[in-house]
């Protein structure tokens, strides 16, 4: 089984926030998959679905996103998944808006859902999605940046670019993070395959 994390802010007053793109990824993939309503366990709602004929278990902490790793130490935990079974998806300042990076291993990039994941699960060998959502304006304040909602440019663009993401998770668990890294990293929403949905 794969756990999928999405990292966000709970809380409507959060929900549309750059910083809640991992959210609206495991919405996106709970919809595809015609997934149960998510029920509340261990910090987290959890929803298990078959994504390309495998079984997930989609998790989104409800634990602020600088705590987010406690909620899903204890959900791999339970399950006893392992690291190299664990996918997160996350917004990046450091990649421009609708391009996406995937891998596995090294640090937290300044992201503080990252670094609590890789402070309570002790390993940093889980696959990343990396969804970018550009850096702000010279002189604003990165946090207020992700805290705040897309621009109305950015909002047209956004259901591709969550469909993109879930595409290369999905790619991930039916092929391996090696395909899925030729398959999607830095390439434009454009260039997406939409033969590989459920």
């Amino acid at each position: 089984m794969h756990l999928v994390v999405g990292l966000g802010n709970p809380g409507d007053e959060y929900q549309d926030n750059r910083h809640n793109l991992g959210f609206k990824v495991v919405d996106e993939l709970r919809a595809r998959a015609r997934g149960p309503v998510s029920r509340a366990k261990f910090g987290a709602e959890l929803c298990e679905v078959t994504l390309v004929g495998e079984r997930v278990l989609l998790c989104k902490p409800m634990e602020f996103m600088n705590v987010s790793g406690q909620a899903v130490a204890r959900v791999a935990s339970f399950w006893k998944i392992p690291a190299a079974d664990l996918i997160v998806v996350h917004d990046e300042l450091d990649l421009p808006f609708g391009r996406l990076k995937l891998g596995a291993g090294g640090g937290h990039g300044g992201h503080n859902g990252v670094r609590s994941m890789l402070a309570d699960l002790g390993s940093a060998e889980f696959a990343r999605v990396r969804v970018g959502v550009g850096r702000p304006a010279s002189g604003r304040d990165s946090a207020d940046y992700l805290l705040s909602n897309f621009s109305r440019a950015e909002d047209k663009e956004l259901p591709a670019l969550v469909g993109l993401a879930a595409d290369a998770i999905q790619a991930i668990v039916g092929k391996g993070l090696p395909a899925a890294m030729n398959q999607f990293n830095g390439k434009p929403q454009s260039n997406k395959d939409p033969g590989n949905r459920a």
